[in-house]
């Protein structure tokens, strides 16, 4: 439901339904006004002002639709295709668009109902009142719209929004390590053996765990479930996605327990954001691998998604208090500081590492998040530093630039 109402055309339905049911109630709201209001407006006023409301509009919607194809464009140019999914979703730009296809709406259905008489002398001044008011708010947010469209696509903007992201979803799993579910290592011993595999019966990303239905199925079955994934996994067919057991008899008329873990884990095409904090990650790599290309040459923006990449495993790496989990039945899989931090910056050292800026930064980067979180978080950034520079030692052309980056990591 979350990722059905971020579509585009579903919240310019919403809108579009509320121009035209404004328009619609202009003429039955006169029959509930008891009183005589002051003034009158003609038809012919009311409709040379719905007539230039309907035309304009039209011509906005196509050319902000013309603007925002090309901002998708560009960011799948210049930062990466993972990232004009954000773009998509991006809630200025549906309200914008949407009030324009609403008021667009509001004007023609507006005439056709004038056109029909249907209006009253206080109809026509109600609807007067609603077309003033929708007047505003089309100025409102064509302003917003100009302001949106001086940054809307660009490079730094478009790698904040990868980054908010990815911050959501790291905090949120850092709040739950396992997506409110038992921690997978804390099993007492038990392991797969006795247990039902439940295998993914598709190809795709794993976009999002159900865990609310999985506790449900696992406690009306008495057992456990021991998923094998995370979100953001890639499975094939015959992908062993979860173990679990039974100890009650699922009804005859249910679904069966393998059908219905199934449908609980969403599997699609795409990886996904919300639940996904590696996706983030990789999604800021892809941006600085393109910026390192020969093609564009930009060290400065790989700084820079080093930057944010540092910030956003200093805040994994931040202590949490220990919560009983919210579904004990369900056993999920940690995710491993190692899988972050390559995830990270595995592709700026490969990539940059014959660029001695670039290389100076990811290893001072590097050595602050060693000095953060656990041990195996400080482990992951070492071994992480190292790779780094054994990469920098084959690739950098000059002694003294090599010289420097040891120099900096003696210090």
């Amino acid at each position: 439901m979350k990722q059905f109402s971020r579509r585009l055309w579903v919240r310019a339905s919403a809108i579009g339904a509320i121009g035209v049911l404004a328009a619609v109630l202009a003429a039955v709201a006169e029959r509930f006004v008891p009183f005589e209001i002051p003034g009158s407006i003609k038809a012919d006023s009311v409709d040379t002002i719905l007539n230039i409301i309907a035309s304009s509009m039209l011509a906005v919607t196509t050319f902000s639709l013309s603007a925002m194809t090309s901002a998708y464009g560009s960011a799948t140019s210049n930062v990466t295709p993972r990232a004009t999914k954000l773009l998509i979703e991006d809630t200025v730009t549906q309200n914008v668009l949407s009030t324009f296809v609403g008021s667009f709406l509001y004007g023609i259905v507006g005439i056709v109902v004038l056109q029909t008489g249907a209006y009253g002398d206080r109809g026509r001044v109600i609807l007067f009142v609603v077309t003033i008011g929708v007047i505003a708010l089309i100025v409102f947010q064509l302003l917003r719209w100009i302001d949106h469209l001086t940054t809307l696509g660009r490079v730094g903007e478009t790698t904040s929004r990868v980054e908010d992201a990815a911050a959501r979803a790291i905090e949120a799993r850092r709040q739950n390590p396992y997506l409110g579910g038992s921690p997978l290592q804390d099993r007492k011993g038990k392991d797969a053996d006795g247990m039902t595999p439940v295998k993914a019966g598709s190809i795709g990303y794993v976009q999002h765990i159900d865990m609310q239905a999985l506790s449900t199925l696992a406690e009306r079955s008495g057992g456990e479930i021991h998923l094998s994934v995370n979100p953001g996994a890639f499975v094939y067919d015959d992908s062993t996605i979860a173990y679990f057991t039974s100890v009650t008899a699922v009804p005859e008329d249910d679904i069966a327990p393998e059908d219905a873990l199934r449908r609980a884990v969403t599997i699609g095409n795409e990886r996904d954001f919300d639940q996904d904090p590696r996706f983030g990650l990789v999604v800021l790599s892809e941006t600085a691998q393109r910026a390192l290309s020969p093609a564009v040459n930009d060290p400065g923006t790989a700084i820079d998604v080093i930057g944010r990449a540092t910030r956003l495993l200093s805040t994994w790496a931040e202590p949490v208090e220990d919560q009983e989990p919210q579904f004990p039945r369900v056993f999920v899989p940690a995710l491993t500081a190692d899988d972050l931090f390559e995830d990270a910056f595995m592709m700026i050292a490969r990539d940059g590492a014959a660029q001695v800026e670039v290389q100076l930064r990811l290893q001072k980067s590097l050595s602050a998040l060693s000095r953060l979180g656990g041990s195996d978080f400080r482990a992951a950034a070492r071994r992480q530093a190292t790779l780094a520079l054994s990469r920098a030692e084959k690739a950098l052309p000059i002694e003294a630039d090599l010289k420097r980056l040891r120099d900096d990591l003696s210090d």
